[in-house]
Parts: C-alpha cells; structure tokens; sequence
C-alpha cells in the first residue's frame, strides 16, 4: 500500500474546479497514472479528514512535442474528481 501523498500529487485550481467546488462539492486532484479509485478515495479521507461520495477518474495521454528534429513525448497523468459529503470542505487557501 502507497502512501497518501505519493498518490495524490496536486490539488487543481482552475476555474472549472472553482466552480465545480461551489455547487457540486467536487474538487480536482492530480494524481498517479497508476493509481485507482480506492486508493484515491482513502488517500483523500486520510489527508483532508472528510468524507468522499464518490471518485470519478480521466487519464490524459502525453503529448507529442518536437523541437527542431528531436520529437519527445510528455508524461501521461491523470485528474480525479473527488465529490465530497454534504457539508464537508477542503480549503486549499487557509481561509483567504
């Protein structure tokens, strides 16, 4: 079993997330390429101390990018939308 924060690597704070947050109780994680939606939920309950509804998960496939001749691929990642119970929050600002 993988720790917490190897799973998940990045809270993501975009306007589609902001608002997600405001009526849906969703918040955006970037995480592992290999990780599940099991590990995703209990990584979430353990670092936030709230309790997760439900977990829905996009894999995004690295780009090809090309400088001059050189072509190179970046690395796939993964988001996940985490919808949290009615009335829990996660504050990523500290209450600014």
């Amino acid at each position: 079993m993988r720790e917490p924060q190897e799973i998940i690597q990045a809270p993501l704070i975009t306007e589609k997330g902001s608002a997600l947050g405001e009526t849906t109780h969703q918040v955006l994680f970037r995480v592992r390429p290999d990780a599940n939606k099991i590990e995703v939920k209990k990584a979430v309950e353990t670092l936030f101390k709230v309790k997760v509804v439900k977990v829905r998960m996009i894999r995004y496939l690295g780009k090809i990018r090309r400088v001059g001749r050189n072509t190179g691929r970046l690395s796939q990642w993964k988001k996940a939308y985490v919808t949290l119970k009615e009335g829990d929050k996660i504050d990523f600002f500290g209450g600014a």
